[in-house]
């Protein structure tokens, strides 16, 4: 075991120019969500790659998924290697879309520029960099166990950054997680190396809608402003339900802390009227706004239940009808998600937490995710639990200009998955 151990770090060592060149590669695919840009290009991309080394592997067009269209179809790539004999199957999943570049680069952000032990460029943290990382895994531990047991199994998969139902959801409805098919999930998020992530909170999105009346905007008094309605929405929910939510701690390792308790953010506002086409000159009509809506995204504990989430909203909304003249609101349920957390001793926990004691020499930390990641659709759909999410890479950078990964920390965590690998399907 220890000769393997050995020679699955020394050859993945060996990888590394190998592994830099495949992360700066994935991420000059600028698959930008949304609108959902070069994802079939990028599908094929990993699957020329995996084919050349003995996995067999499908494109999956999620038809019909949301988000789904001729224009923009969401494609998936699942490349599969059999073992030597049967036995159970690893599955590593990352997405390979990423969200707007956004301001502020200093580098080209599908450049794939490697400097100074990182690799920089959109998704390079979330999470180009993992999925290169589980690749070379795989690729070596196949090579130097060829006669391991079970099935490998590697997808790259659509949509993560806006809820992942074109990808893992949709896979998860046609089975391709079901328990009997997959029995062990490691997701290559960017929650730092020498972690373990074992799940994340729930989340609640819905619309509120307050209504008013148009008028004239020379007699106010003549209408009834529903942006004044929709202030005194925002102002409830400052005084009242963030003193609420902050009160409320969860027993969930959450990083960072303070996302520990619950919390609410305002992802949006409108009011009024519509903002003019680009090139209009003139000024806005004087009018009362007879609409106003905000979007909000709550994220709960697992100490909560979707059913008190939603009534504590309900709750103030009636309270503000039952006090204000001529309040009124609609309040719509976009989505939601409830909280999931792994056992700490489930099969694929022990394997990652001893492969993380080899590779880095300590004990990981335990951590759960702020925010949701495909595990949701896997535990939820799929009714798989043996799921975590182990990659490379910093959470805090995901999202941000110069994002990057390390390739030190690429090549680390590359080894535990193989490590992992052998953990689970290495030789008896």
């Amino acid at each position: 075991m220890t000769d393997i151990t050995d020679r699955l770090r020394t050859e993945i060592d060996a990888r590394r120019d190998d592994l830099v060149t495949l992360t700066a590669d994935l991420i000059r695919f600028p698959t930008v969500n949304p609108p959902g840009d070069y994802y079939r290009d990028i599908c094929e991309y990993v699957a020329n790659r995996l084919r050349k080394r003995g996995f067999t592997c499908e494109l999956l067009r999620a038809e019909g998924a949301r988000g789904d269209s001729d224009k923009h179809p969401r494609w998936n790539v699942l490349a599969r290697r059999e073992g030597a004999s049967p036995g159970e199957t690893v599955h590593f999943n990352s997405h390979h879309d990423v969200v707007e570049v956004g301001r502020g680069w200093t580098v080209d952000p599908f450049g794939g520029e490697v400097k100074d032990d990182k690799v920089y460029g959109r998704g390079a943290c979330d999470m180009k960099g993992g999925l290169a990382a589980s690749i070379i895994a795989a690729e070596t531990f196949a090579d130097v166990v060829p006669d391991f047991r079970g099935n490998i199994e590697i997808s790259a998969t659509a949509d993560e950054e806006t809820g992942g139902y074109g990808g893992v959801a949709w896979m998860a409805e046609q089975g391709y997680f079901s328990p009997e098919r997959v029995q062990h999930v490691i997701i290559p998020e960017p929650l730092n190396k020498n972690r373990i992530c074992l799940g994340h909170r729930g989340v609640w999105w819905a619309e509120i809608e307050t209504h008013g009346r148009i008028a004239h905007g020379s007699m106010p008094f003549l209408g009834d402003s529903a942006i004044r309605h929709m202030a005194a929405l925002l102002g409830e929910i400052e005084e009242t339900l963030y003193p609420a939510l902050a009160s409320r701690q969860t027993a969930m390792p959450v990083v960072p802390p303070l996302a520990r308790q619950s919390t609410l953010n305002i992802n949006s506002i409108h009011g009024g009227q519509p903002e003019p086409e680009a090139g209009y000159t003139g000024f806005p009509a004087p009018v009362v706004a007879h609409s106003a809506r905000i979007v909000i995204d709550r994220r709960y504990l697992i100490e909560e239940t979707p059913a008190a989430v939603r009534q504590e909203v309900v709750d103030l909304l009636e309270k503000l009808k039952a006090t204000r003249p001529g309040f009124s609101y609609e309040l719509r349920d976009l989505w939601t998600i409830p909280p999931t957390m792994t056992e700490r001793d489930a099969p694929v926990v022990r394997a990652v937490d001893q492969a993380i004691g080899e590779v880095l020499g300590l004990t990981p930390d335990y951590v759960v995710s702020p925010g949701t990641y495909d595990q949701k659709h896997i535990d939820r759909i799929g009714r798989l639990h043996n799921c975590i999410a182990y990659g490379p890479g910093i959470l805090d950078l995901a999202h941000q200009p110069d994002e990057y990964v390390g390739i030190t920390d690429m090549l680390d965590s590359a080894k535990v998955m193989a490590l992992a690998l052998n953990n689970l399907l290495g030789r008896s």
